[in-house]
């Protein structure tokens, strides 16, 4: 490196690989000179080794685009940034801080729809992920978002599915969605997890789900057996390769409108499609199946739950069995129960089924919208 005055302005001539580039320094001060000529062989360096160097006048929207280029994002994250972008999608990235996450904040309790506090936490989270990503691709110096606090949330009422309300739900639900129900109630999976099961991993003969697509590292590849109405019922339809839930012959890949749909027929109270994950749970425990085992059963990520003895407790596949005939149990329990307290009818087509082996309507069966259309099945 060398520098020179040209007139009353220093310049830097820099040889990288036999190349020399020159450039001027804009100053007449020789400190400040060395300084921008240090910068400069800097920024000569990272390119020749194809490194990236720190750009604050980039907008997060710039940002985002490299972060989903580089398959850095999830779907969940992707998500998230829909609604960032919104407000952070013309910011420089430099003047990204707490200030813009305050008005950030401010905006989201002002919409017509107000986010919860959880909502607002869990966007803040994929920012500051994005930004530490940026950081490590030395497109920032440091994430101005490291040190910040999320809001206190604050924990809400989870409401628990009863075998009367299954019933009914089930009784005015499509046939795609039935099966959808019913797994979800006897395994405790995720909807994400259900939707991605496929026929080879299901072990018929030891009556197995195989559970391999999961959101945490604690949900993967776990075991779960099956109950007697949930292995009937896959029987029903049992084929040999694919996708286990499909609409029409396709997969089905989202069933927020015909839940919705399939909840309004029925006249019960809301429900999320989720809160069936937490019913499995309660009703696990309702039948004396330890914490333990519902946890990997249910594949619970350990951020909040477990302890540091947890890591020493072994939960195999007989403790398992032993948890799903508990359930079983439970089930046909609750089931007697319904049939005592029903009034007797002297239609019994009218009654509404509360056995709880799997009675789900066939192809042809009518709902209040006849019309079932491809939308619905989303």
């Amino acid at each position: 490196m060398s520098l020179y005055k040209r007139n009353s302005t220093w310049w830097s001539s820099i040889y990288v690989d036999g190349v020399r580039h020159c450039k001027s320094t804009g100053t007449s001060n020789r400190r400040k000179a060395e300084q921008i000529e240090r910068q400069f062989h800097d920024e000569l360096n990272d390119a020749r080794h194809r490194l990236p160097h720190a750009n604050p006048e980039m907008t997060f929207g710039e940002l985002s685009a490299r972060f989903i280029a580089n398959g850095m994002s999830t779907p969940y994250s992707r998500d998230r940034l829909t609604h960032l972008l919104s407000f952070f999608s013309e910011m420089r990235v430099g003047d990204i801080g707490p200030a813009p996450v305050r008005e950030y904040r401010q905006r989201c309790s002002e919409e017509k729809r107000t986010l919860k506090a959880a909502t607002v936490n869990r966007n803040l989270s994929v920012l500051r992920r994005v930004l530490n990503w940026a950081v490590e691709e030395r497109l920032i110096p440091a994430n101005p978002l490291g040190r910040i606090r999320m809001e206190r949330e604050r924990r809400t009422k989870r409401p628990v599915m009863s075998v009367r309300e299954e019933e009914l739900l089930v009784a005015k639900s499509p046939l795609h969605l039935q099966r959808i129900i019913r797994c979800a109630l006897d395994t405790g999976m995720r909807r994400g997890e259900i939707l991605a099961e496929r026929w080879e991993d299901i072990d018929f003969d030891n009556r197995i789900l195989h559970v391999t697509h999961s959101k945490t590292p604690e949900g993967e590849a776990r075991d779960i057996p099956l109950t007697t109405r949930l292995y009937e019922l896959l029987l029903s339809f049992r084929e040999g390769k694919g996708t286990v839930f499909t609409f029409e012959g396709a997969p089905v890949k989202i069933v927020k409108t015909a839940w919705a749909a399939s909840l309004r027929r029925a006249g019960i109270r809301h429900f999320r499609f989720h809160d069936l994950r937490h019913t499995a749970n309660t009703r696990m425990m309702l039948a004396g199946v330890l914490q333990e085992v519902r946890r990997e059963i249910l594949g619970h990520a350990s951020r909040h739950s477990r302890d540091v003895n947890d890591r020493y407790v072994q939960i195999e596949l007989p403790e398992k069995r032993e948890a799903i005939r508990k359930l079983e149990a439970w089930l046909a329990a609750q089931a007697k129960g319904l049939e005592a307290e029903a009034p007797p009818s002297p239609d019994s087509t009218k009654a509404v089924p509360t056995h709880p082996a799997p009675r789900l309507a066939t192809e042809s069966t009518s709902f209040d919208n006849p019309t079932h259309t491809h939308e619905e099945a989303s």
